[in-house]
């Protein structure tokens, strides 16, 4: 950092090293936020802590067949990196697009893979940062300091998924296997698969096995919304025909996708019963009336829950093929054999996959500590989805549920670079948020509302999250199209926001 940086620096009895700036996570948004970063703030000294032997977060995770986004790479890539492929895009080709951006911008040589971040104690009294991780190489314990913790580690446990504890599950003599963490000796040739789930991870899954199973079934408790369609973009195609350069196509085909995606999420709502045709119109292009009312019709409104995008139908082609068969029905117990239903039929099979979802991880799973004192991070209220009240020098990245994770990362980004700055015009080395008295009385209530918004790994974990108020400020919405005009404009002088 250059010498106007205000930002504290330790003293000989403090860590061996110290960052201004301190990223958990080299994913999609810690990258991303190391760019903004050092393309706004140069200058700025930084590490990023990665507990994973490389970058990518989920794509690096995940590595069951067919991992694939279920957002659009224009809108989930950067918005400095021009995407150039199919919308929809493999986890390898996310990696590939993540390595470039690492290398073309020298961020690599800031990461530090292998690093589990174990607890991270706040002292208002050095107004700094102690963070404590384990080398996974080596088992040592390194100690850093840092005057601002910048957390882009997601918002699961990478380490297991969630599987439900079913009755009988060690009478079963096959195999049971969760997505998160696929088994390198897994071979599914020939194989009798039953996919418990049925969310964009078995939608993906599915298909991607079902060439080479012997027969592959889909589980499901209840119906799910899907989007099938090409993998394509005509507008980039024209565009590209045209010899219009690729930074136009990314930032015209963006605007393009979000404005749909909004006029969709809107109409979702407001004209339910029409967006509900149209997504049943879509599977009924490949499957008979009868299949689609029985299991794809979901009972709940479109956008409540995540709808996966569904390239050329393939898993409605599955299931049209024979390869692949659907299920809906509850579990009563696992078997010898496989799975006993509440109906009374049985499902056998040699391999069961439960893809049924994500363990919520709130701040890491990282030992909270201001002052001394641990952070209850429930006792907490957002301030935007991104700071908390109580917890100074901090943001947390938290991405969108209908729209692309990565466009609230770039927002961030931008607010995070221009607080530094107000911070370091201000001679300032401590901020943090609070509710200021005019907002005192307003109702507190739980992170996110579940009429509008209820996947599992939310509604399980809810307990750990920090409150809303009812005031916007005080929320995280969800609201991309607001947000991106909202956020330029956030007053940092405003009374929510107290600099020491």
């Amino acid at each position: 950092m250059t010498d106007t940086a205000t930002l504290e620096r330790p003293t000989k009895a403090q860590a061996a090293e110290h960052f201004d700036v301190l990223i958990v996570g080299a994913g999609i948004s810690g990258v991303g936020s190391a760019y903004h970063l050092q393309t706004q703030r140069p200058g700025t000294s930084y590490v990023i802590l990665e507990s994973q032997e490389s970058f990518g977060g989920t794509w690096l995770t995940h590595k069951y067949p067919g991992i694939r986004s279920d957002s659009d790479l224009y809108t989930f890539g950067y918005r400095f990196k021009p995407w150039t492929s199919a919308p929809i895009a493999s986890a390898d080709e996310i990696l590939k697009y993540m390595n470039e951006v690492i290398d073309e911008n020298d961020i690599g040589r800031h990461i530090r893979y292998g690093h589990a971040i174990k607890s991270a104690s706040w002292s208002t009294t050095d107004n700094l940062w102690t963070i404590e991780a384990v080398r996974k190489d080596t088992g040592e314990t390194v100690r850093i300091t840092a005057g601002f913790l910048w957390m882009c580690q997601g918002y699961y446990r990478h380490s297991e998924g969630y599987t439900p504890e079913w009755a009988g599950m060690s009478d079963f003599k096959g195999r049971i296997v969760h997505p998160q963490t696929w088994p390198e000796d897994l071979d599914l040739k020939g194989k009798r698969v039953v996919v418990i789930g049925s969310g964009a991870t078995a939608a993906t899954l599915i298909p991607a096995i079902a060439g080479d199973v012997a027969h592959v079934t889909m589980l499901q408790r209840s119906p799910t919304w899907f989007i099938p369609g090409r993998n394509a973009n005509d507008l980039a195609d024209t565009l590209r025909q045209l010899q219009v350069d690729e930074n136009w196509i990314h930032e015209i085909v963006r605007r393009q996708i979000l404005f749909n995606q909004d006029a969709f999420t809107k109409r979702a709502i407001e004209d339910t019963e029409t967006v509900r045709q149209e997504l049943l119109a879509g599977v009924s292009m490949f499957l008979p009336p009868d299949v689609v009312e029985k299991h794809f019709t979901p009972t709940y409104r479109p956008w409540r829950q995540r709808i996966a995008f569904v390239p050329d139908g393939d898993i409605f082609q599955g299931v049209a093929s024979g390869k692949a068969s659907v299920v809906t029905d509850e579990i009563d117990r696992f078997t010898e054999k496989g799975i006993r239903l509440k109906s009374g039929d049985e499902l056998e099979a040699d391999v069961i996959i439960t893809a049924t979802g994500f363990n919520l991880n709130v701040l890491g799973d990282i030992d909270f500590a201001i002052d001394g004192k641990p952070l209850d991070f429930h006792k907490t209220v957002t301030y935007r989805g991104m700071m908390f009240t109580g917890v100074p020098n901090m943001v947390w990245v938290f991405g969108y549920f209908r729209a692309s994770w990565t466009l609230r990362a770039d927002l961030i980004g931008d607010f995070v670079c221009r607080l530094l700055a107000h911070m370091e015009e201000k001679q300032a080395k401590r901020i943090s948020v609070e509710i200021p008295p005019e907002d005192a009385d307003m109702e507190l209530s739980d992170w996110i509302d579940p009429e509008n918004f209820n996947p599992g790994y939310l509604m399980r974990g809810m307990h750990l999250l920090p409150q809303r108020g009812s005031k916007r400020q005080w929320q995280h919405t969800q609201d991309y199209w607001a947000e991106k005009d909202e956020f330029p404009k956030i007053d940092l002088d405003g009374p929510e926001f107290v600099y020491a």
